[in-house]
C-alpha cells in the first residue's frame, strides 16, 4: 500500500511478530506477505495475505512490481495499490511456535507486530534489503503519475 501526503510518497510496511524479531528493526521490515500453493493464483493470494496479516482492504487498481529473489531462494511477487489506512488498527492472524525453545511451551504470535508509514528513503533502510528492490519498482510504475502536467497557456511554438 502507497499514499501521497503532499510531496511524499510513503509505504506501507509491516514488522514481522515473534520473538525472533522483537529486536531487529533496520532491514527487518517487510511487505505483508505470505506462502501459496498451485491451487491459487499469485494476485489471489497477495489479496488475500495482505488482508489476512493486516486486516485492510486492497482495492484496485494494482500495479504489477514484478518478482525478486531472496537470499534463501524464496521468490516473492508483489503489486503495489494505493491506499490509507490507520496502523493502529492493524489487526493481523497468528501462528504458534514452541517458546522457549525445548520448553514444551506453545505460544501464538502475531505474523505482523506492527505497521507503518515510510517515506521512500526510510523504507529502504527498514525493509530487508532483498525486497527494496520494490522501492524502485513502485517509482518506476508510477512515473507518469509523478511528473507534473504541463501548465496551461504554456509556451507552444505554432
Amino acid at each position: 500500500m502507497y499514499r501521497q501526503r503532499g510531496d511524499t510518497l510513503e509505504v506501507l510496511l509491516g514488522h514481522p511478530g515473534g520473538p525472533y524479531w522483537t529486536r531487529k528493526d533496520i532491514g527487518a521490515w517487510t511487505l505483508p506477505k505470505g506462502e501459496y500453493d498451485n491451487t491459487e493464483l499469485p494476485m489471489d493470494a497477495a489479496l488475500r495475505e495482505f488482508g489476512e496479516e493486516t486486516g485492510f482492504a486492497a482495492t484496485p487498481p494494482f500495479l504489477p512490481l514484478g518478482e525478486l529473489r531472496m537470499k534463501s531462494g524464496k521468490r516473492i511477487t508483489a503489486w503495489a495499490f494505493e491506499g490509507d489506512a490507520d496502523p493502529a488498527q492493524l489487526e493481523c492472524n497468528s501462528f504458534e511456535i514452541e517458546w522457549p525453545p525445548r520448553s514444551g511451551q506453545m505460544r501464538s504470535f502475531p505474523e505482523i507486530d506492527r505497521v507503518q508509514w515510510f517515506d521512500l528513503k526510510e523504507a529502504r533502510r527498514r525493509l530487508l534489503p532483498a525486497q527494496s528492490g520494490f522501492i524502485d519498482r513502485l517509482l518506476e510504475a508510477l512515473s507518469p503519475a509523478l511528473v507534473p502536467p504541463p501548465s496551461p497557456g504554456g509556451t507552444e511554438m505554432e
